[in-house]
């Protein structure tokens, strides 16, 4: 039997319909702590279980977003899969969907319509670019969102095109921002028994956390440029390489520490020169603090280059790969790494939870389910299908396999 008898979320009935990555991660967010997620699929699966990497034909992506969910298989544009749907909701308390703006009221799913049914239901819409707009019929994979926010234009080298992150990075923080805003409608209904919509854009979270950049635009005619690894508000700030080939990553956000940073490698003369203090002044020479401190690093390895900032105070750490954040102790200590088993893979090794609570602390229960894995235990126990309705849906494919047939090769 799925345990979701722990977490301060416990009791909370999400479904999550949405697909890939923004919205399965926010309904993940809320189900490492506690809340009973069902995650309702296409009979052919969600595209995130085809994602490399994969072994043994079980993607790695999914096995992590599909984490502490129950799945059934489901085809909505069916009016039968609809069906089965909104009987799911009326005893939900969160419905999450990613679907093209319009498409829920194509398919007699429109949210007016299920807040009749459930006034406390929350309905969280993810889309690209929002509800409204004139913008909101477009396709919005995280990608774009990284390119309208702004970000894509300010990434990259001076001298080099925008640059694109590797990870869907538009799509985690839309997650991170969804899961509060679903926190916070879901407040609002345990006040006053009120559900509502919430129209969450993948864009404007990534637009909102790039900070004054806007202002600047408005107040100033500012226009941040690409500059690498640098910044106009904090000098010194770069990556540096070591002799024996490692990068070590630096801040120097206030002229205190940047100063102990300079003092650690020998230039007394830069730290007390008289614009030091003036962050105008640490940016007119940042080429001469940069320089001073790459000749340094670049002359001696990677730990002895720790060691000496570590004895200072200095604010410098490690440029981690996934091998260095495996063989971590601190991450291992705080469970930043954790172990989970997959139904396939046995034990697998996955973030762990991105907070802990000192009284309610989440856990991560189980990886990604397999498609269709729960079928039975929710359209039969929960909704009350007969062995024969179920049988007639999977026959008619309004869902799939309710087996380890379904998995994705």
């Amino acid at each position: 039997m799925f345990d979701t008898s722990s977490g301060p979320l416990t009791g909370v009935r999400v479904v999550d319909a949405a697909t890939i990555y923004a919205g399965p991660m926010l309904a993940t967010l809320l189900g490492d702590f506690g809340a009973d997620v069902v995650k309702v699929e296409h009979p052919r699966g969600d595209g995130l279980r085809s994602w490399e990497w994969r072994k043994d034909g079980e993607s790695l992506w999914w096995a992590l977003v599909g984490r502490n969910k129950r799945a059934v298989s489901l085809a909505l544009s069916d009016p039968r899969g609809a069906e089965v749907l909104r009987r799911l909701l009326a005893e939900a308390d969160v419905f999450v969907e990613s679907f093209r703006p319009g498409t829920l009221e194509r398919w007699g799913l429109d949210p007016a319509d299920l807040l009749r049914t459930n006034p406390r239901l929350v309905v969280v819409r993810v889309s690209g670019f929002g509800q409204t707009g004139p913008y909101r019929s477009r396709p919005g994979f995280g990608t774009l969102a990284e390119a309208i926010s702004g970000f894509a234009d300010t990434n990259g080298a001076a001298d080099g095109p925008p640059v694109l992150p590797q990870w869907p990075l538009a799509d985690g923080v839309a997650a991170l921002a969804g899961a509060f805003a679903t926190m916070t409608a879901l407040r609002h209904a345990e006040r006053t028994g009120e559900g509502q919509v919430v129209d969450l854009s993948i864009y404007e979270p990534l637009f909102w956390i790039l900070g004054a950049q806007t202002s600047a635009h408005d107040q100033l005619g500012l226009q941040p440029t690409r500059q690498g690894s640098r910044t106009d508000f904090n000098v010194p700030r770069e990556c540096y390489r070591t002799r024996d080939g490692r990068w070590v990553a630096l801040s120097g956000a206030t002229a205190a520490t940047g100063r102990r940073i300079l003092r650690a490698v020998g230039r007394d003369d830069l730290a007390d020169a008289p614009w030091f203090d003036d962050i105008a002044g640490r940016v007119a020479h940042r080429d001469e603090i940069d320089d001073a401190i790459a000749s340094w690093v670049a002359d001696r390895d990677n730990d002895e280059v720790l060691a000496a900032f570590d004895a200072v105070g200095a604010t410098v750490g490690p440029v981690y790969s996934a091998a260095d954040i495996a063989a971590d102790p601190h991450f291992a200590a705080r469970g930043s790494v954790t172990t989970v088993e997959h139904p396939a893979l046995g034990p697998l090794k996955m973030q762990g939870l991105i907070a802990h609570l000192s009284r309610t602390p989440g856990a991560v229960r189980s990886a990604g389910p397999l498609l269709g894995e729960h079928n039975e235990e929710i359209l039969c126990d929960r909704l009350g299908c007969t062995d024969d309705e179920l049988a007639q849906l999977e026959a008619d494919g309004v869902i799939g396999p309710t087996t380890a047939r379904s998995r994705i090769d």
